[in-house]
């Protein structure tokens, strides 16, 4: 197995075109880094600090921008807006049937228009979130007061910063191996390793020890063995799938017989990917964005509103709770507007294949979305899991530093393995 590793390995550096590709992603990864090292200027680092840590939203929103709200870099919103562009595209469909014929059957062309109406809604959704954070950090005075040409100023960097980095993830795609938004996401998550695993052992390292306090061994070892097993239960769920027996009918044409070949529908357990975590998080920082508004009024009622709103926060099980349960909602939410298994059975029909036992038609829809239902529940179980998971770890811990599964695991884990089939399906096309 080791063998055919450095063998796969030698023969990506040893390939030109697959060589450039790789390099392209290494220079975008680099782009990438030296932008969320740019700041805007008048940026209070202590307390933006202290605000990454209490708000939950930003530390979200800091690991998609690969640490660029430590500084307040000119790509302080990362990727954010393009996602919840295309989110919202997404949803869309349900409403517009327009939209929703465009992105199911217009085919390539359809899927090109429609991902450019996604990049249309980013700029708005920038300006935005960028003067809403803007906004945010200025009244926790962590940018000092900014004048009108100035915030229209910073807005429009924002703008640019996130633009530039959508752009640079497209470019990722068409000219690097893999998903290049992915590949950002996924840089800016690798990227806050270190500084985790730093601020663990300034915590618990002592002289006694050369790394870590004796009495923490042991529930560093039981993480180490936790993350160990949740990282293959998420390998196996993200590969793992429902495979429907479908069978193509025979057809004389001549001398020839064409058809009854037999082969299989794949129904992955994990249909929505991260998306309905996203969802989750999106609708939980409403009361934290809202709460940390109210509380800098002087109105009695508002700030009885604020301090509602911040003991849901800061109640761990009735937070993990909702989460928990919204996870699991969007991921049927999710599944049901991405995979319609009418359109599965018309184009089964069509193409004069059918699933053994089952009538072709409504019949065969109907049998479909039976059990795309059944797998969903396990795949929204599995998901709403991963993302209480660590909120589980923190409360049963006491340790903030140790944080399992949730949305950041998920998303490596995928990446990685589409990275590596991206990179053996390039192996063997030049083997070919």
């Amino acid at each position: 197995m080791i063998n055919t590793f450095l063998e796969k390995i030698e023969l990506v550096f040893k390939d030109r075109i697959l060589r450039n590709r790789i390099l392209f992603v290494g220079f975008g990864f680099f782009l990438f880094r030296l932008l969320s090292a740019i700041p805007v200027p008048g940026v209070n680092a202590d307390r933006l600090r202290t605000l990454l840590t209490d708000f939950q939203f930003l530390g979200f929103l800091n690991v998609f921008s690969g640490g660029g709200l430590n500084q307040l870099s000119i790509v302080m919103l990362g990727l954010g807006p393009y996602i919840t562009g295309s989110i919202i595209m997404q949803l869309s469909t349900v409403m517009s049937p327009k939209l929703k014929a465009m992105y199911h059957e217009e085919g390539e062309i359809g899927r090109k228009k429609f991902t450019q109406y996604g990049r249309l809604l980013t700029v708005p959704l920038a300006a935005l979130q960028g003067y809403a954070l803007l906004t945010l950090l200025e009244k926790q005075q962590i940018l000092a007061p900014l004048s009108f040409f100035q915030m229209t100023t910073n807005i429009m960097v924002i703008i640019a910063g996130a633009m530039l980095l959508t752009w640079i993830g497209e470019l990722m795609t068409e000219f690097g191996v893999g998903n290049g938004t992915s590949l950002l996401i996924f840089a800016g998550i690798v990227v806050a390793l270190p500084a985790q695993f730093g601020q663990f052992m300034a915590a618990y390292g002592t002289s006694s020890f050369p790394f870590i306090d004796a009495s923490v061994i042991p529930t560093a070892i039981a993480f180490i063995a936790a993350a160990i097993a949740v990282i293959t239960g998420v390998v196996y769920a993200t590969e793992a799938e429902r495979p429907i027996p479908i069978t193509y009918a025979k057809q004389v044409r001549g001398n020839r017989q064409y058809g009854g070949i037999s082969t299989y529908l794949p129904i992955r357990i994990n249909q929505a990917g991260v998306i309905p975590i996203i969802f989750a998080l999106s609708m939980l920082v409403f009361p934290q964005v809202i709460a940390s508004v109210l509380i800098l009024s002087k109105q009695p009622v508002l700030l009885k509103i604020s301090k509602a709103l911040l003991d849901f926060v800061q109640n761990q099980w009735l937070y993990s709770i909702t989460y928990f349960i919204l996870v699991f909602v969007f991921t049927f939410l999710y599944t049901d507007i991405t995979f319609e298994p009418e359109s599965v059975a018309t184009n089964l029909q069509k193409n004069g294949a059918f699933i053994p036992g089952v009538r072709p038609g409504q019949t065969t829809a109907e049998y479909i979305e039976k059990i795309v239902s059944r797998v969903t529940l396990v795949g929204a179980t599995f998901l709403a899991v991963i993302a209480v998971l660590p909120l589980i770890m923190r409360s049963l811990t006491g340790i903030q530093s140790l944080a399992i599964g949730g949305t950041a695991l998920l998303i490596v884990v995928s990446v990685v393995l589409d990275l590596i089939k991206k990179v053996d399906s390039q192996i063997s096309m030049r083997e070919y």
